[in-house]
């Protein structure tokens, strides 16, 4: 790889331990994917941040960066495994949140911002259009890539810290025009209406192709929170980190070439039928991806003057839940017993074996409330998922 002058400096340890390890890091993707050089990073969203997932070694390592290692450029955090501030509410042990709190504050001693979500854009981490950044979180990337337009591989953790103590990334994989292009065409037969609609869609391409990149005609309309919901859906079944969706998504290719796929209301059907269990919930779960402002408000008016009968958690960065407090919004929620997860979900918390069936409108939660906490599960537009909350029963 060619390397500028402070990029050799980084390497040979000029600018410290944190920004050689990190160095070494870059470097060896980078020959590993054949990239000629580094380019710079606009910003970072940095996943691995639970310690359920990092472990005490996780946590030696972020500490050890944290003694010089400074980011170099906006970077902001996936969610923890708990409420950072709340987190006795949502049932997390004491030693639990002294592990995770320590994780968090070695992010915050490089400069890390703590926001704790999986939905940067919403929080103020918003690339724009053709910019090159160095994201992981599989959801986040998707729609960086697909529906901000931006450009990022799909990072590890160790990677994306890499890219912010440096402010560099390989150039290779989707920093790349010519690795941006359709492999796959998709045609859409069914009307697409609700969030869980866009989740099927994205379980049943993804089964379909793989991490392919498709280009899809057919979706006439989807809004923030649908594209959110696909974003997730395709990247966790699929795998893929970018699509193009005609007259929707914002990047323009070349003649659209590739296997050609029809995806009927069948598919769909196939794909609801394989994320849901025949069980009663005894948790409802929102926000996977966290929560929007214009979620919160909807699931704000459905609860109004109700209360729930089984644990229900919304899942929403700090700082969208301090908007929604304003709103009035907060309030209502809970009031009617639910409550407001700031900073963590059902994927990262330590849930195993709390609860047995979950309700979700999130096809990504279904993947993982099954393979990481064993539960059976429910997917539900977030009316049907609020009428189980209330009743503790599913219709």
């Amino acid at each position: 790889m060619k390397l500028t002058k402070e990029e050799q400096d980084m390497l040979a340890g000029k600018h410290g331990n944190a920004a050689k390890k990190s160095m070494e890091i870059l470097v060896a993707l980078g020959e590993i994917y054949g990239a000629e050089n580094m380019i710079p990073v606009f910003s970072v969203q940095i996943a691995g941040v639970s310690y359920h997932n990092l472990g005490d070694a996780g946590l030696d390592y972020l500490e050890e960066l944290s003694r010089d290692g400074k980011v170099r450029v906006l970077t902001t955090l996936n969610p923890a495994g708990m409420d950072l501030e709340d987190w006795r509410k949502l049932g997390i042990s004491e030693d639990f949140a002294a592990k995770q709190l320590k994780v968090v504050d070695a992010f915050s001693k490089m400069g890390v911002i703590p926001s704790c979500t999986c939905t940067p854009y919403f929080v103020g981490n918003l690339p724009r259009f053709g910019e090159h950044i160095a994201w992981s979180e599989s959801s986040a990337v998707c729609f960086a890539n697909s529906v901000l337009g931006a450009r990022t591989n799909r990072e590890g953790g160790p990677s994306a810290l890499a890219a912010a103590l440096t402010g560099r990334t390989p150039n290779y994989g989707m920093h790349l025009d010519k690795n941006r292009q359709p492999q796959a065409i998709i045609k859409v037969k069914p009307k697409l209406k609700t969030v869980p609609d866009f989740g099927e869609l994205g379980y049943a391409i993804g089964k379909k192709i793989g991490n392919k990149i498709p280009f899809i005609t057919g979706v006439k309309s989807a809004n923030t929170e649908q594209l959110k919901s696909f974003c997730a859906s395709i990247a966790t079944y699929g795998g893929t980190a970018l699509f193009h969706i005609k007259g929707i998504t914002p990047e323009r290719v070349k003649k659209p070439a590739g296997e050609a796929v029809e995806i009927n209301s069948g598919d769909l059907e196939a794909a609801r039928a394989a994320m849901n269990d025949d069980c009663v919930p005894d948790f409802v779960s929102l926000g996977c991806p966290h929560a929007s402002l214009n979620e919160l408000r909807r699931i704000a008016e459905l609860l109004k003057g109700k209360k729930v009968a089984v644990e229900t958690w919304i899942a929403v960065a700090r700082p969208v839940k301090e908007l929604a407090d304003k709103a009035g919004y907060s309030g209502a929620i809970e009031d009617a017993g639910a409550k407001l997860a700031c900073d963590t979900c059902m994927v990262v918390a330590p849930l195993k074996g709390r609860f047995k069936c979950m309700a979700t409108d999130s096809a990504k939660a279904c993947f993982y409330a099954r393979g990481t906490n064993n539960f059976k599960v429910r997917i539900g537009t977030v009316e049907q998922c609020i009428k189980a909350a209330v009743s503790g029963k599913w219709s």
